[in-house]
């Protein structure tokens, strides 16, 4: 155990994580040459692409120092707020924590929020600064935020380029001598820490995790504490690049563990593994169920192919637990499903998904959040479609969910941003002057106002400067309504949104002329109609195509004309109480980018 080191990599999104977790690979010659390759760790072709990591990996690795093996085991971590319970519990597998900083960008929002965990799990913090031999890099600047914000002396800043390969050995030896070995005692019953787990079509879930107290053996039965499940451990191993089975995984290590398990409920990340015969006294803390943020229905382009959409969700949430699927039906859409998601980017992903790996088209409805109601009869309901929202007459108090958002800016943009959040409904609470020119700004906001283009919104008015992090607060009470879309007095389901009262008119005003110009003219009219319950808030007209039938008419008395005109507008009145409008596709997909 002495030899031992398990650590992790925190840093904000591309401070060069995944780079530099490739070097410390090379230099301590996990993978053949031959074999290596940029971001190794990133297996996905779409975590390549965006350059981010979507899934934490976790790769075993060995390093020779003062005549002794040291064995490390490395767990790259997500960069991205969506994913911060997965960082949770990969920094709690762990005993240090490699700080990763942009020497040219320097200290971000995700680096204080990853930092403030594993600060809280007692973790050895390395700060390193990477990038060191950009032409824009500032490691003097850099270092001083890093000693503010973890008060570490100067020479312990490792300065290090994943590019370039410089600093490799200098973190290689901090991780020795500063990581501390892990802690625990062999002879306890076994107690083990899930903190990943990978689907395999042959074999079932993979469960990846670190054992605290006691040890496992191939074909040990085994239980998960808090689904309460129990299986035969069929396979154990340590993670290289690829498995290496072994007989026995002892404390402190971590490990993979294979007993056909089939469906991804059953596997919880931040679960306890523990034996049947001597189970241990009490589960590890921090456990939680993953908590989807954002709402969203997705539907079938054609309603042929909901079968199809179906065996793609439930492959998909083999690989990704953390998404959350309900079948529902729509009047405009036909059968889909109502999936939660972690957060924009989660869902993004999962849309991107379903298009590559399984070549579904799927339309994607207005993204909301669950909202808490108490109804007049003292019941509480939870909603998070649109069209489950009780009638306004049943309803006591709507409470909406809010978050406490971390902006940090340069100062010159503090203005901007304070008037974009002041606009979004949120409450300034502090605001800090990190250095000179950077600020950090702490907001209360409704989470409903910033899924859907806060951060696209952040992004451009800071020029790319501002990054954001934030922490669910709890449920308050808002002044929500329902907003309908009604052509000709009949509900379109699939456009109406749940917003707050005072953005309610502007919202349906801008909805019903975004669809006056999309919905093809008919040959009777078509009202546009935005309504709160029966109080209608807005309205446009399509006007209908008109047969000139007054063509043959040139002299004459106007009686004759206006005799004709009368017995059109009766024809037109009576198709109009026939006739159905069909929506385009573009338009729900315009009313997806109404900003």
């Amino acid at each position: 155990m002495k030899n031992l080191r398990n650590f992790c990599i925190i840093a904000h999104i591309d401070h060069g994580k995944s780079t530099l977790a490739d070097r410390l690979i090379e230099f301590t010659n996990t993978v053949q040459k031959r074999d290596m390759m940029n971001q190794l760790l990133d297996d996905m072709d779409l975590e390549r692409e965006r350059g981010i990591t979507i899934k934490s990996h976790a790769i075993q690795m060995q390093y020779p120092k003062d005549g002794e093996i040291y064995t490390f085991n490395l767990i790259d971590t997500p960069g991205h707020v969506d994913f911060s319970y997965e960082v949770s519990r990969s920094i709690a597998a762990c005993e240090g924590a490699l700080l990763i900083v942009d020497a040219s960008q320097g200290i971000e929002a995700q680096t204080i929020s990853n930092l403030y965990l594993a600060i809280n799990h007692d973790l050895e913090i390395i700060p390193v600064l990477n990038k060191i031999d950009l032409p824009g890099a500032m490691p003097e600047e850099v270092s001083d935020q890093i000693i503010d914000l973890i008060g570490c002396k100067k020479e312990d800043i490792i300065h290090a380029s994943g590019k370039e390969g410089i600093g490799i050995q200098d973190i290689l030896d901090a991780v020795v001598t500063r990581i501390p070995a892990p802690k625990g005692n062999p002879e306890e019953p076994l107690q083990a820490l899930i903190f990943d787990s990978t689907f395999n079509s042959y074999r079932g879930i993979e469960v990846i995790f670190r054992v605290y107290n006691g040890e496992i053996r191939k074909g040990d039965r085994v239980k998960f504490m808090n689904t309460g499940k129990e299986y035969f451990a069929d396979e154990i191993g340590t993670l290289g690049l690829e498995q290496e089975p072994k007989s026995i995984i002892k404390t402190g290590d971590v490990g993979y563990l294979i007993s056909g398990i089939k469906e991804a409920k059953e596997v919880k990340v931040g679960d306890t593994i523990t034996h049947v015969a001597n189970p241990c006294k009490s589960a590890i803390q921090g456990f939680e169920e993953v908590k989807p943020m954002v709402f969203a229905g997705i539907y079938p382009v054609e309603t042929s192919e909901f079968e199809d959409l179906r065996d793609a969700m439930e492959k998909l949430q083999l690989n990704d637990a953390s998404l959350v699927w309900e079948p529902e039906t729509s009047m405009a859409l036909g059968f889909g499903f109502r999936c939660g998601f972690l957060g924009m980017l989660h869902m993004e992903i999962v849309q991107e998904r379903l298009e590559r790996e399984f070549d579904m088209t799927v339309i994607t409805t207005v993204p909301s959040v669950k909202f808490k109601v108490l109804t007049t009869a003292n019941e509480e309901l939870w909603v998070s479609a649109p069209s489950d929202l009780p009638e306004p007459n049943l309803i006591n108090i709507i409470e909406e969910p809010y978050i406490k958002a971390q902006i940090i800016t340069k100062s010159e943009y503090t203005g901007v941003i304070m008037s974009l959040c002041m606009d979004k409904r949120g409450i300034l609470i502090n605001q800090i002057y990190l250095t000179t020119d950077r600020v950090e700004l702490t907001f209360d906001m409704p989470l409903s106002e910033v899924v859907f283009d806060f951060f696209d919104r952040l992004k451009t008015i800071s020029r790319g400067y501002a990054s954001l992090d934030y922490e669910y607060k709890g449920y308050e009470p808002g002044n929500m309504v329902k907003l309908d879309i009604m052509l000709n007095g009949e509900k379109v389901d699939a456009l109406s949104a749940i917003v707050h009262r005072d953005k309610a008119y502007d919202w349906g005003k801008r909805l019903c002329e975004k669809l006056r110009e999309l919905l093809p003219r008919q040959q009777f009219e078509i009202a546009i109609q935005a309504a709160i319950g029966q109080k209608i808030i807005a309205r446009e007209t399509v006007k209908a195509l008109r047969k000139d039938v007054l063509a043959k008419c040139y002299g004459g008395d106007i009686s004759r004309k206006r005799k004709l005109l009368e017995k059109q507008k009766k024809g037109k009145k009576r198709m109009r109480q026939v006739g159905n409008v069909e929506i385009p596709q573009e338009a729900f997909m315009a009313v997806l980018k109404l900003d």
